[in-house]
């Protein structure tokens, strides 16, 4: 009998794990480029439990020396899994070795010290620029076959970390939060957790890194060095299964210089007001797969990068080979990103199969001047929208860090491309040959913004078969051979489109819908060769052309 369990319960290994090959497989079809399979762990068959390193559960008790022999003694053994059983952990940073598998149990709460002092300062790339910050939660570095599965939750207890607006809460919670202690800033409109956090931000021109006082001086911003929550840096073999990672102090899942990366089965989520709270940014990797995982966070939800300025153009590290599939995206700045740290390029991603809900803007590219980089290749389809409050589709290359819904003492950020042509250098941003299949949303702000640079237009640009139902339409500039096949825009507000100093631009499959007489305005003197519908031009008063543009350059 019991060798007869043993023969049907091995079967049973065999047909689960012939499943997950053909799920796995799965993953590849319909990808346009060609992409190596991604190499997936594999771990010794040791299998210990924090319980046996001194262990406590309860919340109370700081587990991080039990979590350091745990992993340095199962290294020693070749590696294997590490069990955190269900209850409450307490604990410091955690870091992974080779061979490791943290396996945080169903029932497991694994929560991180708000302890500053438990974060030593150390060497870190935040926001694509070389800096110091607090040691991450959860890190790895140069580390191979390391994972991090179950269904536990694991906590980064963000809330001790991070500053909040007063223009983000009700005014119950704002009265709580001054109430907990912190310090408010000069205005009044912003608390602090801490006075070394105020200092910090009030040391910082550049968003968050502290450059107006000397290396030396950091340790007195301490508070303000927010660490991303799971730092995985110069890795190879990466899975992320199962977990819920959620209270980030910063970006929520850092792979940094990563190759053969797995995310899927994931819940990712972050207070929606959490600065920098993002979900994923997959920074300078290749070979990677994330499906099947679920955002709720406060920044964009998942963000492909590639380092900031001459520090990413000098790491030279693009992200490609990458799929993303079945994701949905809750609250987010963005659901799918590219940018604005994207210096070191991107190209070959694959995105399908996802639903945005409640996003700030659901596909969004944005860089600027000085980034320089090379974004290409890029293939999105079959993505469902709703109540999308701005762009369902955004370019913006003038991105100067304001969210997309604006928040208090925030300017709009547009195209300023006609004041000045700056000259084309390794510096310039490029963005080109990126296809947009099968996109569908309603109930949202605007439908398409493509805003381009002078000296460098977004080229290639192709969005076919997809419909729109929003309150403004399409407006392209700066652009060069932006295609609209057997698309349908449905509108209440505005213009059709509008066009400004773009050219090779096919618009003559678009049905325009809406309860005004559908208008289309071309302008600039750089504007050419533009195909509009035949019942748009038929239509004299339809089509309003600038003096500047020549009227044959419209058909």
């Amino acid at each position: 009998m019991k060798k007869s369990l043993t023969i049907i319960g091995l079967a049973a290994m065999m047909i689960f794990s012939g499943q997950t090959q053909a799920q796995n497989l799965d993953i590849y079809k319909n990808i346009e480029f060609k992409m190596p399979q991604v190499a997936e762990t594999s771990f010794a068959a040791n299998t210990v439990s924090i319980t046996q390193y001194g262990g406590i559960a309860g919340g109370n008790v700081k587990n991080t020396e039990a979590f350091r022999k745990a992993i340095e003694d199962l290294s020693k053994k070749g590696g294997g899994k590490l069990v955190v059983p269900r209850g409450m952990w307490l604990t410091g940073p955690i870091e992974l070795k080779s061979n490791i598998n943290l396996h945080v149990e169903e029932g497991a709460f694994l929560i991180f010290s708000k302890d500053k002092e438990d974060y030593p300062l150390v060497d870190v790339s935040f926001e694509g620029l070389n800096t110091i910050r607090c040691q991450s939660p959860i890190s790895a570095k140069n580390a191979s076959n390391i994972a991090i599965t179950g269904k536990g939750v694991i906590d980064g207890s963000g809330d001790a970390w991070r500053a909040i607006k007063k223009s983000k809460v009700a005014e119950s919670e704002w009265k709580g939060i001054v109430s907990s202690g912190g310090i408010l800033s000069s205005d009044g409109k912003t608390w602090y957790p801490s006075e070394s956090y105020k200092k910090g931000f009030e040391s910082s021109s550049s968003f968050n890194v502290p450059d107006k006082i000397s290396k030396d001086d950091l340790k007195t911003v301490k508070d303000f060095l927010r660490p991303v929550m799971v730092s995985l840096v110069g890795c190879d073999k990466v899975l992320l299964d199962g977990p819920t990672f959620q209270n980030s102090p910063a970006w929520n899942l850092h792979p940094l210089m990563c190759t053969n990366v797995i995310l899927r089965n994931l819940t990712v989520r972050n207070p929606w007001f959490s600065q920098n709270g993002d979900g994923v940014d997959l920074e300078s990797c290749k070979n990677v797969l994330i499906y099947d995982n679920t955002f709720d966070v406060g920044d964009d939800a998942i963000c492909i990068k590639s380092g900031k300025n001459e520090d990413g153009r000098k790491r030279n590290m693009p992200t490609e080979n990458v799929i993303i599939k079945n994701n949905v995206v809750y609250h987010g700045h963005g659901g799918f990103v590219v940018g604005s740290e994207m210096s070191g390029g991107a190209r070959n991603i694959h995105v399908s199969d996802c639903t945005f809900i409640g996003t700030d803007i659901g596909l969004r590219f944005k860089t600027t001047r000085g980034r320089g980089g090379i974004v290409e290749n890029i293939y999105i389809k079959n993505i469902d929208m709703i109540n999308i409050p701005t762009q369902t589709i955004g370019f913006n290359m003038f991105y100067e860090g304001a969210s997309p819904v604006l928040e208090e003492g925030q300017k709009k950020e547009g195209n300023q491309a006609p004041e000045k042509v700056y000259p084309v250098t390794e510096e310039t941003p490029v963005f080109r040959n990126i296809y947009f299949k099968n996109i569908n949303a309603v109930n949202s702000y605007e439908a398409i913004t493509l805003f381009g640079l002078a000296e460098m237009n977004l080229k290639n640009i192709v969005i076919e078969d997809s419909q729109f139902d929003t309150k403004k339409a399409l407006t392209i500039v700066d652009a060069d051979g932006i295609q609209l096949k057997n698309v349908k825009l449905k509108y209440s507000e505005g213009t059709g489109a509008t066009i400004y100093n773009s050219k090779n631009i096919n618009l003559s499959t678009v049905k325009f819908e809406s309860q005004n007489k559908p208008i289309v305005k071309v302008l600039g003197n750089k504007t050419g060769a533009v195909l509009l519908p035949k019942e748009i031009t038929n239509d004299k008063t339809a089509v309003s052309i600038g003096t500047e543009v020549a009227k044959n350059s419209v058909k």
